[in-house]
């Protein structure tokens, strides 16, 4: 019987690694594209964040390595980045055999909270110069993400607006209870402007220094007397607080309708994924995502819950970060508003977004629909619509809207000259008495037709066709690939600082997919 000879076995040798770590990574494994792609970056600008005394850091690029690579390989904690840079030897070789602890990386990443933003900005450069984007398309849609906030520490405007008004009314009646000439002058002072915190408390501290010069009460019903009226201004010294406490969530809330104690800049906001199913709001950002062949564009951060107000504020962005708009954006009917068709025609910006009733306008019963005001007749050299009837609804006025950003829409009012004992009223105007009047949003219209003609021209079909698996398709491998479901810090700045690093992330991990595909 041949005896078997096994390999010698010992931990316990001198040398237990190879000489050079990088033996065991393959040639085109991508941690090597990490590390030549990161080298080619101008990180001039982190210089600045280090002063030039003391202990020596580790090097910004070799954190910027680690850290983006652990964003590859969804790894997003700093304690879990810290096991790889001493377990996995990718990580180990990335890093020069360096060892920053968590507090380190941490602080690395909150360091360059700003200048993150110009690295992502490099890679999607670099992308353009290699092909990959052209940065002439855009392709633009929303999702929103959970912040780290709890998520009943809510506020609610409505419930402060309400509250704020009761206790005002209390402060009324507290003052009217006041037997003091301060008070009552106060008072009366303020019956056509409304109380502020600082009154208040300016208020109690005079009714203080009043009660403070009077002299010692004598009898028990003098003692008594003014335990009352101690209690009265401590009791207004309360509903001050209270005042002040009520401002600041205003101040807070600002145009928003709630945010979230924990997490200020957080929003609660309905989402498609409800894990509970019934609804439930939860503190949330809504992140903007432009894409371009399934990389990240650009991104940005809002606290409104709609995509409609973002689009201006976005397209801005992209401007300010490439120095130039994009020729064509692509988006869903979420965006199709008479601001942002106006705003995208200015820039010269071919617009490929959809209005609300664009596939619901294709249907048979839509255009059989005699009564609806998208298939009335209109003669637009004498202003006039034609009911179905036959009767010319002239033009009665015009009605002056303004958005939240504050663009003016004007809203053309028709109306039919007598409805009475009309046969088809019961389809054609809801109300049992008066004229039918319909309101037209005429550049609107112009505005519409134009994305009709763009969007079923042979260039729309593509871009419809391809905005599905543009940014949906990104969400998805965010969310469900690399598990980027929830934020894990407070606040705007630092969600916005960790997205880039996934973002910068994101894009060179489909470059190196990419590449390996066209190999």
């Amino acid at each position: 019987m041949a005896k078997i000879h096994f390999r010698p076995y010992t931990t316990k040798q001198i040398l237990l690694f190879p000489q050079r770590i990088d033996e065991n990574i393959a040639e085109d494994d991508p941690v090597r594209l990490v590390n030549g792609l990161i080298d080619q970056l101008d990180l001039t600008s982190f210089r600045k964040l280090y002063k030039e005394a003391g202990r020596s850091p580790f090097h910004p690029r070799m954190m910027l390595k680690a850290v983006i690579y652990g964003y590859m390989n969804n790894v997003y904690s700093c304690r879990k980045i810290e096991e790889r840079l001493v377990r996995d030897v990718h990580f180990i070789w990335l890093a020069g055999y360096e060892h920053p602890d968590y507090i380190t990386i941490n602080r690395f990443r909150n360091r360059v909270k700003k200048e993150i933003n110009d690295v992502f900005t490099q890679v999607v450069l670099l992308l353009a110069e290699r092909g990959f984007v052209s940065l002439d398309v855009e392709y633009i849609d929303g999702t929103k993400i959970e912040s780290k906030a709890n998520k009943y520490t809510f506020v609610w405007r409505k419930t402060v607006e309400k509250n704020r008004a009761k206790l005002l009314e209390k402060i009324k009646v507290l003052l009217s209870q006041i037997d003091d000439v301060i008070a009552q002058d106060n008072a009366s002072e303020q019956e056509k402007e409304e109380f502020t915190p600082d009154m208040l408390y300016s208020m109690a501290r005079e009714l203080n220094a009043a009660l403070a010069e009077e002299p010692e009460p004598a009898t028990k019903e003098e003692k008594k007397e003014r335990k009352a009226r101690q209690k009265q201004v401590k009791d207004l010294e309360g509903k001050a607080k209270k005042l002040t406490e009520y401002d600041q969530h205003l101040e807070t809330l600002g145009e928003r309708n709630s945010y979230s104690k924990t997490d200020p800049d957080a929003t609660f906001m309905r989402r498609k994924e409800d894990a509970m199913n019934n609804g439930q709001t939860v503190p949330c950002y809504n992140l903007q995502i432009g894409t371009e062949n399934q990389f990240i564009t650009d991104f940005g951060f809002f606290h409104n819950p709609n995509d409609t107000g973002t689009m201006i504020p976005f397209l801005s962005s992209f401007s300010d970060r490439y120095g130039h708009m994009p020729k064509e954006c692509c988006a869903d009917s979420g965006y199709g508003s008479e601001e942002n068709y106006s705003f995208m025609e200015a820039c010269d910006t071919e617009a490929f977004v959809k209005y609300n009733f664009f596939h619901k306008e294709q249907k048979r019963t839509f255009k059989d629909d005699i009564f609806r005001i998208e298939n009335l007749y209109y003669n637009r050299d004498e202003d006039y619509y034609v009911c179905p009837m036959g009767q010319h609804m002239e033009r009665v006025g015009t009605r002056h809207n303004r958005t939240e950003r504050g663009y003016r829409t004007l809203n053309a009012v028709y109306r039919a000259g007598n409805c009475e004992g009309c046969p088809l009223r019961w389809g054609c105007y809801k109300k049992r008495q008066g004229n039918r009047e319909i309101e037209v949003n005429h550049r609107l219209m112009e505005y519409k037709q134009q994305a009709r003609d763009r969007l079923t021209s042979e260039k729309g079909l593509e871009h419809r066709s391809r905005r599905p698996i543009e940014p949906e398709a990104v969400f998805g491998q965010m969310k469900y690939d690399m598990q980027y479901k929830r934020f894990r810090h407070f606040g705007k700045d630092k969600v916005t600082m960790d997205f880039a690093f996934f973002a910068t992330a994101f894009n060179i991990k489909k470059m190196i997919a990419t590449m390996k595909r066209a190999a």
